[in-house]
C-alpha cells in the first residue's frame, strides 16, 4: 500500500549526506548530457498533470531559470489523471503525478508509443478541512470520513456524521474525478471504488479554498501545501487513523504517524530526456528537490526512496531508463 512505499528512513535528519546526494545526482546529470553541462541551453519544456506537484515543480523551474534563462518551463496543472492522458498522447515532455501511474494510464502510453520513467520527488501529508467556525469536532475518524465522502448514503448534515455533532448542514469541496487526490481519499484513505456525486467538484485547489472559507460546516481535502498557504482563514482536522488523533504537519508526516501520507512523483518521457534542455531540467529537478520541499509545503523522501530515485535516473542517463509497467510494479 501507500504507506508501504513511504519505508521507514523519514526520521533522519537531512544532514551532510542529503546534501551529497544532491551534487552526485548532479553532477551524474552534468556528464549523462554532456552537450548541456555548463552551456547556455534553450528550448521549451511541456509538464502537465498534478495540482499537488505543480507547486514543487514550479518552484524547482523558478531556480533553474536563474541558471538556464532561455529555457522555458511550461507547468500546467490539469490534475494527474488528465496530465497522464496529455503525457501518452505525446502532447508533454513531463507529468507530475500524485499517485503511481495505473494500467489503463501504461496503456495508453503503450498504444501512443510513450516510453517513460518513473521518479519519485517528494511526499505529501493530505489535509481535511474545514471552515474555522466548525467547532464542534477538532478530530475526524477514518469512518468519519466515509460517511461523509463515500458513495453509500453520504451524510447531509453533521449529526449524521456523528449524533454527538450539531444539525448543520454538511458541504462538502474537494477535488473532482481527474485528481490523483480524490484516488487517493477515495481508494487508499477511504477503501472505496467511488464517492458521492452531490459535491462541489473542482480541478483548481484554489476553488476547494474559497469554497471552505466560505461555508460553515464544510469539509474538504487536499495537499498540505495549501493548507499551509491558507491556515490563517481555514482549519484542518486531526485524523484518527486507528491509533488516536494526530494533526497534519511536517513532523508527523516525516515520521508517518499522520495516517494521511501519499509519495509525489515526475514521469519523464524518455525520448524527450534526449533533448539536452530536457535532461538538464531533470537532473537538476532531482539534485536539488530535496533543497526546496519544505519551502513548499512537503516532505523529503526516505533515504532509501530518494536512492531509488537516483538509480531510476541513472538508467535514464545512459539511455535505458525504466519504461512500461515494469516501473510502476511496485505501486
Amino acid at each position: 500500500g501507500v504507506l508501504a512505499m513511504l519505508a521507514a528512513g523519514c526520521g533522519n535528519a537531512p544532514g551532510e549526506e542529503d546534501s551529497g546526494q544532491g551534487e552526485a545526482a548532479a553532477e551524474e546529470g552534468e556528464a549523462g548530457s554532456e552537450e548541456g553541462a555548463g552551456e547556455a541551453l534553450s528550448g521549451a519544456i511541456e509538464i502537465d498533470g498534478s495540482s499537488t506537484v505543480e507547486p514543487l515543480t514550479n518552484a524547482v523551474a523558478e531556480e533553474y531559470a536563474a541558471e538556464q534563462p532561455d529555457v522555458t518551463v511550461n507547468v500546467a496543472a490539469a490534475g494527474t489523471g488528465g496530465g497522464f492522458e496529455r503525457f501518452c498522447a505525446g502532447e508533454t515532455d513531463i507529468s507530475d503525478a500524485s499517485r503511481p501511474i495505473e494500467d489503463d494510464e501504461v496503456e495508453a502510453c503503450e498504444e501512443g508509443g510513450v516510453e517513460y520513467t518513473e521518479l519519485q520527488v517528494g511526499v505529501d501529508a493530505l489535509a481535511v478541512v474545514t471552515n474555522p467556525e466548525t467547532d464542534w469536532t477538532d478530530c475526524l475518524t477514518i469512518e468519519e470520513m466515509t460517511s461523509i465522502f463515500g458513495a453509500e448514503d453520504p451524510a447531509s448534515s453533521w449529526s449524521e456524521v456523528n449524533p454527538d455533532y450539531p444539525d448543520e448542514p454538511l458541504e462538502v469541496f474537494a477535488p473532482d474525478t481527474d485528481s490523483g487526490t480524490y484516488d487517493f481519499m477515495v481508494e487508499d484513505v477511504l477503501g472505496l471504488e467511488e464517492s458521492r456525486q452531490d459535491y462541489n467538484a473542482s480541478a483548481d485547489d484554489n476553488v476547494i479554498v474559497t469554497g471552505i472559507q466560505g461555508t460553515p460546516g464544510s469539509f474538504g481535502f487536499f495537499g498540505f501545501a495549501f493548507f499551509q498557504n491558507n491556515e490563517d482563514s481555514i482549519k484542518a482536522f486531526e485524523v484518527d487513523g486507528g491509533e488516536g488523533c494526530v494533526a497534519p504537519s511536517l513532523e508527523t508526516a516525516q515520521d508517518e504517524s499522520y495516517p494521511l501520507i501519499r509519495p509525489l512523483f515526475i514521469y519523464i518521457k524518455n525520448e524527450s530526456y534526449q533533448r539536452p534542455e530536457v535532461a538538464d531540467f531533470v537532473d537538476y529537478y532531482i539534485g536539488g528537490v530535496n533543497d526546496v520541499i519544505e519551502s513548499v509545503g512537503y516532505v523529503p523522501m526516505p533515504e532509501d526512496r530518494f536512492a531509488e530515485t537516483e538509480s531510476n535516473l541513472e538508467s535514464l542517463q545512459s539511455g535505458g531508463g525504466s519504461s512500461g509497467s515494469e516501473a510502476s510494479s511496485e505501486s
